[in-house]
């Protein structure tokens, strides 16, 4: 019922992410933290000579994903369970990382942005979309999700630079925010 609800909820932030970015057919693209599927469906079809992974922490979250996209699955559609701060892919296997919603979530941000830069060929991009981007209003969550944090902008723009992350573009509107960096 959550994954359900996640997949309806965040398909309007979705999309204007994925708009900050200019996707290629044959792209080979992570989504990190897929939960219920929805936005590796419409990676598909963005990138449809391409090859789209999802991965995420949450083995539930991993079964809803497959049979959400039951149709591409082990043909071009990959989808596993795993850990952001370990990413189980080569150096350089991605044109595009995408993470929506789930940099909260992520236990080292430093840790998981060093080894996004690592699979992100040079030249690729990396999409970060968050519907919370202030702190201190983010704390009405905080406060109630174990292990959630709301980062600002400017702070997450500085540890993309220090993992390597070079023409950080921000583009934010009120807590809305999303942020396109190159490798």
């Amino acid at each position: 019922m959550i994954l359900r609800g996640m997949n309806c909820f965040h398909a309007s932030l979705a999309h204007r992410g994925m708009k900050q970015v200019d996707w290629r057919p044959e792209w080979n693209v992570l989504d990190i933290g897929c939960g219920g599927g929805a936005n590796v469906k419409r990676l598909l079809k963005l990138c449809p000579q391409g090859k789209v992974y999802g991965m995420d922490l949450s083995e539930e979250s991993v079964a809803f994903a497959r049979r959400h996209n039951a149709g591409e699955l082990d043909r071009r559609c990959f989808i596993q369970q795993g850990d952001v701060c370990s990413l189980p892919y080569g150096d350089g296997a991605f044109d595009a990382v995408t993470a929506f919603e789930t940099v909260y979530f992520w236990s080292s941000v430093s840790k998981a942005l060093a080894e996004v830069f690592r699979v992100i060929r040079k030249g690729g991009c990396f999409l970060i979309s968050l519907e919370a981007s202030d702190p201190e209003l983010g704390k009405a969550w905080t406060e109630r999700i174990k292990g959630m944090t709301v980062y600002g902008a400017e702070e997450l723009k500085q540890l993309l630079s220090q993992a390597g992350f070079s023409d950080i573009r921000v583009i934010q509107k009120k807590e809305e925010l999303h942020i396109v960096a190159h490798k």
